[in-house]
């Protein structure tokens, strides 16, 4: 029996490629731009360029691989540009600080991670897929680093001429270098790419563009637990938007497949913003600020509905048994009020004076300056037991300490031994 489907037009296609955009520019480029290569028998080439300056990719990247993702699951070659070489100059694009200037091995080391994570969004075919670097075409004699800065807009653009690019997506914040690629084509007599740029993710904060440099960010190889518990931690006004950035897709690359079975899984109300104010806590606790009725409903609903992003991503970035399980400690911790269920162990030297120094034993635990420490457990965010510290309480005995645990904030925990 024939099928009664209607072939997608050009323009159709154009509008489902660029839904969720901020720009798509020129006017009418997209659609032009399908329309020519499906004239010429190709594929389009759509670039895209990251600076390995972290380690990690976050969601944050997320919002564009995905969007890079429907370009390959419509047939057309993603060229990902590991910006090896600009990594060593800096993009003075959006930036509030200077970001730090990284060496050559770990820029290398950045690169490898960046590729291997990449996978988990992107297709691997290599008729889909081009990874690339733009040390290939950007090694030059050394230069002054200030001058470097003063190019940087057109050695991105010149990676368009250097992978003869249709396309360019990237940040909003990335508008005026995308155009420019526009320009630098035109000058080395190539076609112009068109643009399409994408919006840019909040952090956990909900106030700052998500950066591992200001530590608002998700990684996409954080452990399930964490995941979890970063995704319950954004305040409510962002559930919508993260939602639409990372899952509202049919058809979307990852854990499920089918846009409809998403969709069922997510059973919460849109967030209030009567229920805004405090419901990070409640994120966090699972307990509904104080009042009734409508209030009440509308922040169960935001914590309901934040759930299910939470359990939607993790199982999309790991797997459903993965989500379920960092559920279950979730509502094991910050519901139950209880300690995990493995708790590493914390190991101290016990001194002739009977005293342990906190602040040293939670800098070395977690990873955060003595100073850090005391903060925290002079703003009462430090549990020793069923006890939490007074200010000023950084020196506490021996006896108390060993075997006791040690919980800071709301997610870190570590069981004291002495040595």
């Amino acid at each position: 029996m024939a099928s009664d489907a209607v072939p997608e037009s050009t323009a159709q296609l154009a509008a489902r490629l660029a839904r969720n955009a901020v720009d798509c520019l020129p006017s009418g480029g997209l659609s032009a731009k399908l329309s020519e290569a499906e004239s010429q028998g190709r594929r389009l080439r759509v670039k895209l360029g990251i600076d390995p300056t972290a380690p990690d990719i976050h969601l944050g990247h997320v919002v564009v691989l995905r969007k890079l993702r429907e370009f390959q699951d419509t047939g057309h070659v993603v060229v990902l540009i590991v910006g090896d070489y600009t990594a060593r100059v800096g993009d003075p694009s959006g930036r509030s600080s200077q970001r730090p200037m990284l060496s050559a091995e770990e820029i290398e080391a950045n690169a490898v991670t960046f590729h291997a994570q990449a996978f988990k969004i992107l297709h691997p075919d290599p008729e889909l897929l081009e990874m690339r670097r733009n040390s290939e075409w950007l090694e030059m004699p050394a230069q002054p680093i200030s001058m470097l800065e003063l190019l940087y807009p057109m050695l991105q653009a010149y990676d368009s001429v250097a992978v003869d690019a249709d396309m360019e997506l990237g940040g909003t914040d990335q508008k005026f270098n995308l155009l420019l690629g526009r320009d630098v084509q035109r000058a080395y007599g190539k076609p112009e790419q068109a643009i399409l740029t994408m919006p840019i993710l909040v952090g956990i904060d909900g106030q700052r563009k998500m950066s591992k440099s200001l530590g608002n960010q998700i990684g996409i190889i954080d452990p399930p637990e964490e995941m979890f518990g970063k995704t319950m931690s954004i305040p409510d006004e962002a559930i919508a938007e993260y939602r639409r950035l990372l899952l509202d897709v049919p058809g979307a690359p990852g854990a499920f497949g089918a846009g409809e079975d998403r969709d069922a899984a997510f059973e919460g109300a849109p967030p209030s913003e009567d229920a805004a104010a405090g419901e990070v806590e409640a994120g966090e606790g699972g307990d509904v600020p104080g009042g009734s009725g409508a209030a009440s409903a509308a922040g169960v609903a935001a914590r309901d509905a934040k759930r299910a992003l939470a359990r939607e991503l993790v199982a999309w970035l790991h797997s459903p048994e993965a989500a379920a399980a960092a559920e279950q400690q979730f509502e094991r911790v910050h519901v139950e009020r209880a300690a995990p269920d493995d708790v590493e162990e914390a190991r101290f030297d016990a001194h002739g004076d009977g005293l342990l120094h906190l602040p040293s034993v939670i800098s070395e635990a977690f990873g955060i300056s003595r100073a850090e420490a005391r903060r925290l457990i002079d703003a009462g965010g430090v549990t020793l037991g069923e006890t939490r510290l007074a200010a000023g309480e950084h020196d506490v005995a021996v006896e108390r300490a060993d075997g006791e645990l040690l919980k800071v904030g709301r997610r870190r925990f570590r069981r004291l031994r002495a040595r």
